[in-house]
């Protein structure tokens, strides 16, 4: 039997929903799931997606892996209804300074739910040391699109630049045409000044957490 398959059955025993019910809730045809529990079957993603939508009190981390708590502490989920919380998008923004590879994906992955961190617009993937210990290798950071004239100096800031993807602390440059980016960690990471024309598109920093999905 897939063990996600029964960790879903253990679910629905623990709410007390049938089997016939569960699959009529999420648009399954009947007795499918309840082959799948007899022969031993797995389950689509697009039928995971709905169950996840519509039993949105199952934590995605327990039913794919087993580990930890079957009901999430709505403190931090996964929404694939858009409509429910703020994109994550699978982008890397890089501690250190790395030139850009590729755009990536536009489309966003999933949303994700965190109380607390509403003002963001958007979520994305870390990648590099040099904002640590800060914000972490392998962080997702939320951020909020802003404008140049927005930047508080001294904070964080994820900047997209002609061929750079950084997130920094933001300073004065040595010039009004001009901004310093400070690393967090200055252990082989050194300050960089670049011109404020070579900016894209600029984020501040809501917050970050380790990623959870």
């Amino acid at each position: 039997m897939s063990n996600i398959v029964s960790r879903l059955k253990e679910y629905l025993d623990s709410k007390g929903i049938s089997v016939s019910a569960f699959e009529k809730s999420v648009g399954m045809s009947n007795a499918s799931f309840g082959k799948c529990l007899k022969n031993g079957g797995a389950i689509g993603t697009d039928k995971l997606e709905n169950i996840l939508y519509k039993y949105s009190d199952i934590d995605l981390h327990w039913l794919l892996t087993g580990e930890g708590d079957m009901l999430n502490n709505n403190e931090k989920q996964v929404s694939f209804d858009l409509s429910v919380g703020t994109p994550y998008y699978d982008v890397d923004f890089f501690g250190g300074f790395s030139e850009i590879i590729n755009d990536q994906t536009r489309l966003p992955a999933c949303n994700i739910v965190v109380p607390g961190l509403e003002r963001a617009t958007v979520w994305c993937n870390v990648t590099g040391h040099s904002m640590e210990p800060r914000i972490n290798h392998g962080d997702i950071i939320a951020l909020r699109e802003c404008t140049i004239q927005d930047i508080q100096y001294g904070e964080t800031y994820a900047v997209v630049l002609d061929t750079i993807r950084t997130i920094k602390i933001l300073r004065r440059g040595s010039s009004p045409s001009t901004l310093l980016y400070v690393p967090v960690n200055k252990s082989g990471y050194d300050d960089q000044e670049f011109d404020i024309s070579r900016i894209i598109k600029i984020f501040e920093v809501v917050g970050s957490i380790s990623k959870f999905f």
